[in-house]
Order: C-alpha cells, then structure tokens, then sequence
C-alpha cells in the first residue's frame, strides 16, 4: 500500500508540476462539432494555452462527477467509431486534462489482500469514501464498518447534492453516495431483512438502500428503482408504510416523467422515479454471437417511453435545481450512465454503443455549465473495465457482432468472457479519467479510484 499512498502524495503537487509539463510540450488540438467526422477530427493547433489554463488549483463551488458504468477505454472508442468516426471526438474526449486509474478491490476482512477485478459496489465506495472494500460492499469498510460518503460531507457542509442515474438509484453506484449496507443486494426493506440482517431496521440497523437514501435526502435523487420505493418499511416511526410514503413525508416532490420532471420547483427535494426497475436502452441491434452476424445499423429502442427523460434532461434539470447563486454555496453532483455495464454484460454492442453516446450528451450538458461557470469542477470516469473489444473480424472464437459505422465502415465487437446468454464478466483493467476545474490537475497520471474522494474534498473544501 506504500505506493499508492505515494502516487497520493505526488499528485497533491500535480498543479505546479502539470504547469511545468505544459510550458515544455505542446498537445494536439481535438475540434468539436456536429458534421461529418473530418469536421470532428483532431485538428494540429497548439493546445498550450488551453492545458495551461486548465491546471489550476483553488477551490471549487461545484462539482460534478459523471460515472459510465463499464465504460473502459474500448467502450469508449466503439462509440465514438460509430456515433462520431474514427477521426471523431465525443464531449468526454474535448476534456483538457486525462489520467488512468487503478480499480481494484480488497478481500473481505482483509484489506491488504487485492481483488484484481472490481464490482460497481466496492469501486464506487472507494471514489465515494477513500476506502478501498471488498465486491458487493456498499459505502463500508472491508470489515462491514460504515464510512462517510462524498454526498454525506457536502450535506454536513452546507452544499445542495443531487444524485442521478438511469439505473435503479437502490444501484452500486448512485446507492454508495447514500447508504451503507453490507451487500449491495440489499435495495428494499425485503432484501434487507432477507441478506442483510446487521443494516435491517427492525434489527436496530439503518435499514435497506432505498430507506437510507431518504434518510440521506439528497436534494435531487433521479433514475429508477420504483419498486423498491412500494415495499414498506418494517420498523421506526413509518413502519407499515411504504418507503415512498417516507420519502413524502420527508418533503420530497415525487415526478415520473420527463415532463412532471422539466415542472419541477426549487425549494423543495425532488425524487424521479421513471421506472419500475432499470430505465429502459436507448438503441437496439444484433447481439453478438458465435460466427459473428452479418453488418448492421443500430435503430432506436422502439419500446422505449416516450415519457422517460433522456440522461441528458435529467443532468439538465438537476443542474437547475441545485444552482443557486443567491446562496454562498454549490453543490455536489454525481451523474451514471449505468447501462453501458449492463449491455455489455449481455454482449448487446448496440445498446452499449447507444447507453455510452446518451451518457456523453449529459456530459455535454454538464461541460457547457462548466464553461459558464468556471467556478465547476467536472470530472469523467467508469467504475472498471469490461469485457468488449474492437476486433478484426475473425480475429476470435468468442462471441461477435459487427455493426455499420455512420462512416458506412464494418466495426466488429468480440465479447469473450462468458458464452453466449451468459453474463460477460468486468475487466480488472485501469480506465480513463478525465476533467476540467479547480484541482482538476490531480486526475493526471497514474492514480487510484480512492484519489478521486481526496481531490473532490480538496476541491470543495469539505471537512
């Protein structure tokens, strides 16, 4: 651990150092734009002066930290082969500042032996904590002790906090902001009782993931998850009601659709439950298989609701709600695109492709806040790698799909980690990070998912 605690320490320094780097090296410029892919390819401007400004310490009002579940560095070029063209630029690649980071998990009640490969629970407690757990822990150490969130800090500090997703919010990710529970199984008051009888409420414990998020109340909670919203609560004051009963009672305005959502007021929490479970992808396609399939065109999901706000919409709207200049403090936000993971888990290239292109234009929404308010810290990440590979076409005996780019070119996705109708394994692989703002600097290099917790406390000024 001696090493991770120096990579810490030397990046505590990456302002100056980053300063330094950038009066000695010129970097390409990336255009941007809604044409072709030549008019979105890497132009060769001299970027000095954007890099420069772009290392800077300080503090910031704001932050918002955007996480594509799964979204490794082949996620991320599949999409932008498809969507953009090779030569082409998504939102997240226009950040000036880019790092790797290490994901690995630890052993249950033995944190000084790693887990190579990571889950969204034990990933997600280390940028949310700085504490590295074992898989399936949510925002608790690897001996099942609760720790502070991120979320929980900035509450305590006075700043508003929203916490948005397209999965169910009770997910790995949008649930460490919140909870604390020994599994991550454990999203309603019947899971609980059933797997995680320490954090069960009528055990005396905090209760299930969806209670503790109420308990939490964040000014903004947006995704889905509804149905563990209608389980009721067995102990404490709501007893025999149900866990949204709660969340009413605890002043939340409750919104179902993108447009009882774009309603919302300020000054009151808002709760946006838009399905049942996970929302529904936005694209479908071939899923790959063996031999691979013959070259296609992703379509829209056409069962998907024409009520269901984009990721976009909801990061749009959430931005709205928590910025208030009359006040003397920001806010904290975190944003999942959370069914990259899922879809490539299914070795479905079409629904990742199009879960990662929707995530990237909520990043867009979220870099033009940035942009007018300089004052933002945005920061771009995954929780872990996954299994999907760019591949030449038969280049693998495992599962494959090959799929039409807006360049009219044949891209093939190879999907190796399970068989076919089985679930594609993560990758233990360093993923990208990426941002812009104050303390931005400290993502450059080598770091560790537990950095990303110190940089945001830093940046926020959270005690």
């Amino acid at each position: 651990m001696a090493s991770l605690f120096a990579v810490r320490r030397r990046w505590l320094v990456a302002g100056a150092l980053g300063a330094a780097l950038v009066a000695a090296a010129p970097v390409a410029l990336a255009t941007s734009g809604s044409g072709n892919a030549d008019a979105r390819s890497a132009g060769t401007g001299d970027r000095t002066a954007d890099v420069r400004a772009a290392v800077q310490g300080g503090h910031a009002r704001n932050v918002i930290l955007f996480i594509g579940d799964g979204m490794g560095q082949s996620e991320i070029t599949a999409a932008r082969n498809y969507e953009r063209g090779a030569a082409g630029r998504l939102a997240m690649d226009e950040l000036p500042l880019t790092g790797d980071y290490t994901t690995y998990a630890v052993e249950k009640n033995n944190p000084a032996k790693p887990e190579y490969v990571t889950d969204s629970a034990a990933s997600g407690t280390g940028w949310a904590t700085g504490t590295k757990t074992y898989n399936g822990a949510i925002s608790v150490d690897a001996y099942g002790n609760a720790v502070p969130t991120i979320l929980e800090l900035a509450k305590r500090n006075g700043l508003r906090t929203g916490d948005v997703t397209t999965a169910e919010v009770q997910d790995a990710t949008p649930a460490v902001l919140g909870a604390h529970v020994v599994s991550r199984d454990c999203k309603g008051p019947d899971e609980t009782t059933a797997k995680c009888a320490v954090n069960a409420k009528e055990n005396g414990g905090a209760g299930s993931i969806a209670e503790q998020l109420v308990q939490t109340r964040p000014d903004v909670l947006l995704g889905g998850g509804a149905k563990y919203f209608n389980q009721k609560v067995k102990a404490g004051k709501f007893a025999g009601r149900t866990v949204l009963d709660q969340a009413k009672a605890t002043g939340y305005t409750v919104v179902g659709t993108a447009a009882d959502l774009a309603a919302a007021k300020k000054g009151k929490p808002v709760l946006g439950l838009f399905a049942d479970g996970n929302m529904p992808v936005n694209w479908t396609g071939p899923a790959a298989v063996h031999g691979g399939t013959a070259p296609a065109r992703c379509t829209p999901n056409a069962n998907l609701p024409k009520t269901q706000p984009k990721l976009a919409d909801q990061t749009r709207k959430a931005l709205e709600l928590l910025d208030d200049r009359r006040s003397d403090k920001g806010f904290f936000l975190q944003v999942e695109g959370a069914s990259i993971d899922k879809q490539d888990h299914a070795a479905d290239p079409c629904g990742q492709i199009g879960e990662t292109v929707d995530f990237d234009a909520a990043i867009a929404a979220g870099t033009a806040f940035a942009r007018s308010h300089p004052d933002t810290l945005v920061l771009v990440t995954a929780d872990h790698g996954h299994s999907s590979q760019i591949v030449e076409p038969t280049a693998t005996p495992g599962l494959t799909a090959t799929l039409v780019t807006n360049e009219g070119a044949n891209m093939t996705l190879a999907y190796g980690t399970a068989e076919a109708g089985g679930s594609q394994s993560h990758t233990g692989t360093q993923v990208r990070i990426a941002g812009l703002g104050p303390q931005a600097a400290n993502i450059v290099g080598l770091t560790n998912q537990t950095d990303v917790f110190g940089t945001l406390k830093r940046a926020l000024r959270l005690r």
